[in-house]
């Protein structure tokens, strides 16, 4: 496919840089979003940047940015991006637009937002997808990508055509045949996400702290209890065997300073997308992501303590901001 046309649904933090770096690369891409983005796009320009280097500006035309699916006009391909409570609404938007067998990839958090596309989109073609970097929105228009990993999605031919355009764009698209172990992988590391935003520090000085490091292992170990008990093996998303990470992660400051650069390349500045919710006033992803964890616990008839912990500090966050020193933190959970 020469030139794709490829729609962003839900251009926020991640939706703004993955359509910036797909423009760059030579697509033809449309940005749905809400009309707040939309009037600081029409004075300022979209601005994406990366840990590497990569740089790249562009000013949005009047049709390149829109806030109603009924400006899309005919697409491609659509890579969903929203919040996952915003998942439902997305799809219902988008239904009636759609022609049918569209390739939709959900580029979201959690385990279970592709389902809820698929069961409001009953006529397109819907596919889990993984997005594995952090991207951090800076005023007015800035989006920085501050961890490394590359893009994935469920195995299927319809996919083919544009694998050259993610490639261009310098986010190779693998596509895969196991993306619940794939899903489940990216949401062991995303655990770090609440931890990250009730300590209010950027994701590098709060990785060099072993008692935050110390919650992190206890829900990540809960976790991977819960995974050999559903029969789900998790794949290998960093240098380190999945497995292995929470041991990591317990570490002296001293030798895991020394491992963590090898471990995952992670920009001084970058912090979690549930910190940004946190800081905006805006409801978090908490529970597609330990909530995840907590109906897998329920499902199985067990319990979750830690994962339900961080649901209701980061829920009680959202009414009342404050922030966690490592060892209060740590406390609370053990």
């Amino acid at each position: 496919m020469a030139r794709p046309r490829i729609l962003i649904a839900g251009a926020g933090s991640v939706g703004c840089y993955v359509g910036a770096r797909l423009l760059a690369g030579g697509a033809d891409v449309v940005f749905l979003g809400r009309p707040r983005l939309q009037s600081v796009l029409a004075e300022h320009p979209l601005l994406v940047t990366d840990y590497e280097g990569f740089r790249f500006e562009t000013r949005l035309s009047g049709d390149q940015y829109v806030t109603t699916p009924d400006a899309v006009g005919p697409m491609d391909l659509v890579l969903v991006t929203v919040k996952s409570a915003a998942t439902r609404e997305m799809g219902e938007q988008l239904s009636s637009v759609l022609p049918d067998e569209t390739p939709v990839i959900s580029l979201q958090n959690g385990v279970s937002n592709a389902q809820q596309l698929a069961d409001a989109l009953p006529r397109a073609r819907v596919l889990a997808g993984m997005i594995p970097f952090n991207v951090l929105q800076q005023p007015p228009a800035h989006f920085h990508h501050g961890t490394e990993g590359h893009l994935m999605a469920a195995r299927d031919d319809r996919l083919a055509p544009f694998l050259d355009a993610f490639k261009a764009a310098g986010l190779p698209l693998e596509l895969r045949s196991d993306m619940t172990s794939v899903l489940w992988s990216k949401l062991l590391l995303n655990l770090n996400n609440p931890i990250n935003a009730l300590a209010g520090v950027p994701l590098l000085e709060e990785l060099y702290q072993r008692d935050y490091r110390r919650c992190l292992a206890m829900a990540q170990f809960e976790t991977l209890s819960l995974l050999r008990t559903a029969g789900i093996r998790p794949i290998q998303l960093t240098s380190v065997p999945t497995w292995l990470i929470p041991y990591v992660m317990q570490l002296p400051d001293w030798l895991f300073k020394r491992l963590a650069s090898k471990m995952l390349a992670i920009d001084p500045v970058a912090r979690s997308s549930m910190w940004e919710d946190l800081e905006a006033g805006r409801p978090t992803e908490v529970d597609w992501i330990n909530g995840e964890v907590v109906t897998l616990a329920r499902n199985l008839g067990r319990r979750a303590p830690v994962n339900e912990a961080l649901t209701r500090l980061v829920h009680e966050c959202e009414q009342h901001r404050r922030r966690w020193t490592a060892s209060e933190l740590l406390s609370s959970l053990s």
